[in-house]
């Protein structure tokens, strides 16, 4: 059996096999006489896996690191009475860890971000923090959190993310899956009916919601353009 991903490696007494530098993707093979068989296996082409170091020690430092940027982007925040929700900069930057880590490492950040400030780190919108937040207006809105990370990284291993159009679609249904989780939130916690939780949970942000899809849709195409990659439909 060979396997080759960055490195040099030889099945029983066969010669060596080198692979390209920083190849997205591995190859294992048999020798003839056991079994003919080719196997390519792609690796999640995400902006983080072109940047960063390909260790578990990067990975782990950008679930970190994008679950730190999530807080700072939730203390960005103002509120129009008499909206129960206040208007955050903490979507963007849910989109924006999806679409650079990828779902995995996108969805491990946004949990580490929600556990985190359930234990009692005010890293919540306006420095909250506590499971009470679970059972207020914002709750539904966090556990969306980790499934539009998921979602959103997704298609930036689908290569949704290297063009601008696909690019904020993908944001867009990300936001959409958040609203998703706010309603459910706001009727469960908050005894709203759908109308409701709809007029106070979605319509207030859509103008706002809309102008961070499209500036997240914007900034991860120019950051693959700045890598060299070219853009593939």
């Amino acid at each position: 059996m060979l396997t080759a991903s960055n490195s040099m490696r030889s099945y029983r007494g066969g010669p060596a096999i080198k692979a390209w530098p920083l190849a997205p993707f591995s190859i294992e093979c048999t020798p003839p006489e056991e079994e003919k068989q080719l196997t390519i296996t792609a690796a999640p082409p995400v902006l983080a896996s072109r940047i960063l170091p390909r260790s578990q020690a990067a990975s782990i430092a950008a679930v970190i690191g994008f679950a730190a940027f999530t807080a700072l982007a939730a203390q960005v925040s103002f509120r129009i009475p008499p909206i129960e929700v206040p208007f955050t900069g903490s979507t963007m930057a849910v989109l924006l860890t999806g679409g650079v880590l990828g779902s995995r490492r996108g969805a491990a950040s946004m949990i580490l971000y929600v556990l985190a400030g359930a234990v009692g780190l005010p890293i919540y919108t306006e420095q909250s923090s506590g499971f009470d937040t679970f059972v207020g207006a914002t709750g539904g809105y966090l556990i969306g959190f980790i499934v539009a990370a998921y979602v959103v990284g997704k298609f930036a291993e689908l290569r949704w993310d290297r063009k601008v159009p696909k690019s904020v679609v993908g944001f867009v249904l990300g936001s959409a899956i958040i609203y998703a989780f706010g309603v459910l939130g706001l009727m469960i916690n908050l005894g709203s009916d759908l109308g409701g939780a709809i007029t106070n949970g979605v319509v207030p942000f859509l103008g706002w919601d809309a102008i961070k899809a499209a500036a997240a849709g914007l900034l991860i195409p120019a950051a693959w353009k700045l890598t060299g990659e070219e853009p593939r439909t």
